[in-house]
Order: structure tokens, then C-alpha cells, then sequence
């Protein structure tokens, strides 16, 4: 025969549990933003330039990224001897691909300029959820090709969901999965990365990353550079 709990004792310890569980979640993300360089010295960064380069189905392509945060971004795409970019502010976007028949740039939907709004931000998205209204959630852990992971989701204001798989080891993100609608259809997206390393800025960024496009790896970061602003109008 079994003996029930009582109601009361019951509560507090639901309730204990929940706390731990709260608690647990917030050291996790603690340890991640000091994994990453800390929450000052990400908050000193505004502008940043990154040169990379990946292969995409066999073709090697090189790619420069200029980013002012939270205003706009601008990747240079070099492939087949052509150069196309695609650009993304906080009002609008473009896309000029050359090697896919386009012959001038053309402006994205405005669905995709909202969904694509985060893509602006340089810090990491630990450090600004709770101002942009999204949640987080610690679901229990998982592992990615024999690491042992945090499973974490992060629902935005439009409920779009990304789960980001963190290594209980030293608390960088190994993984992210997400969903999001591009020209009106859903896709998942995951990535995975690698490699990290320390710039003199005193953040840590991960140089290899690993996507549905293919591989890429960063070859090179200036931290707050200038940047013209101007280059983020379309050329052509």
C-alpha cells in the first residue's frame, strides 16, 4: 500500500522544483554570456566587418560581412568570378545574384525584412531576449554528435521558435535549429558550430559554422570598424 503526501508538503515541493528549475536556467545562461566574453564586452561592439569563406555544392565562395547593429548588415557574395551582395536594414532589403540570372538588385517582401529583423543585432541572442519580449525554456539535454548539450528554446513575440543546443562543458551554443517562412513557405534551418575563439575585443566568436548552404569558415574580424553607411543602398 502507498502512503499519498499530503497536499501542502506536495505544493512546496512542486514549487521547489519549479525554482530549480528556473535557477538552473539562469546559471546556464550566466556561464554561456561569461563563455562568451561577457555581457561588457559584447555591449561595446556596434560595428563589426567579417571576411569567411565556404563551399556550396562544390564552388568555393567568399564572403564579406558588414554589420552597424541593430541598423543594417551587408554580405558580399564572391562566386564564379561574380560578385553579388544582399542587404538587410531595419526598413528594407535587396538581393543582387548575378550567377542565378538577375541582372539588377531586387527589393525583399516585407514579410521577409521582418522576419529577417534579428539578423541585425551583432550580440548574442542571450543578451537580448528578455528586451525583445522573448521567452526561453530549458527542455532537458540532448546530445549533438557525442556532446552532451543544454536543449533550450527561445520563442519570439510571433512564436517562432529556435532551440539552441549548449555543451555542458564550456557553455558555447554547438547547435541551433529554427523554423521561419521565406517567400511564403516554412523552413527549418540548423546550423552548427565550432572552433572558438578569442579576438582581442574580448569576445569569443565561433569561426567555423556548419548550415544547410554548406561550410563556412571565418578567416578574419575587425571590431568596430567604420563603416559607410552608404553601402547599404543597392548598386545596381
Amino acid at each position: 500500500m502507498t502512503r499519498k503526501l499530503p497536499l501542502l508538503l506536495l505544493l512546496v515541493l512542486t514549487a521547489f522544483g519549479f525554482q530549480t528549475k528556473a535557477q538552473s536556467l539562469e546559471e546556464i545562461v550566466k556561464k554561456h554570456i561569461e563563455a562568451i566574453g561577457g555581457a561588457e564586452n559584447w555591449k561595446k561592439v556596434k560595428s563589426m566587418k567579417s571576411v569567411a569563406k565556404m563551399n556550396a555544392q562544390g564552388a568555393e565562395v567568399m564572403i564579406t560581412i558588414y554589420q552597424v547593429h541593430e541598423k543594417a548588415m551587408k554580405a558580399e557574395i564572391s562566386v564564379m568570378g561574380m560578385l553579388g551582395y544582399q542587404i538587410l536594414t531595419n526598413q528594407a532589403g535587396w538581393g543582387y545574384m548575378p550567377w542565378g540570372g538577375q541582372t539588377k538588385a531586387e527589393p525583399l517582401t516585407a514579410e521577409d525584412v521582418k522576419s529577417a529583423q534579428d539578423q541585425l543585432s551583432i550580440l548574442d541572442e542571450f543578451l537580448t531576449y528578455q528586451a525583445k519580449g522573448k521567452k526561453i525554456e530549458l527542455v532537458g539535454k540532448d546530445d549533438v554528435e557525442g556532446t552532451e548539450c543544454f536543449k533550450i528554446t527561445m520563442t519570439d513575440k510571433d512564436n517562432k521558435i529556435t532551440t539552441y543546443y549548449i555543451n555542458t562543458a564550456d557553455y558555447h551554443i554547438v547547435k541551433t535549429t529554427s523554423k521561419s517562412t521565406v517567400n511564403g513557405k516554412e523552413m527549418e534551418s540548423t546550423s552548427l558550430f565550432s572552433n572558438y575563439k578569442k579576438l582581442d575585443a574580448g569576445i569569443v566568436l565561433a569561426m567555423n559554422t556548419n548550415g544547410d548552404m554548406g561550410e563556412m569558415e571565418i578567416t578574419s574580424v575587425e571590431v568596430n570598424p567604420n563603416i559607410d553607411e552608404n553601402i547599404f543602398k543597392p548598386s545596381n
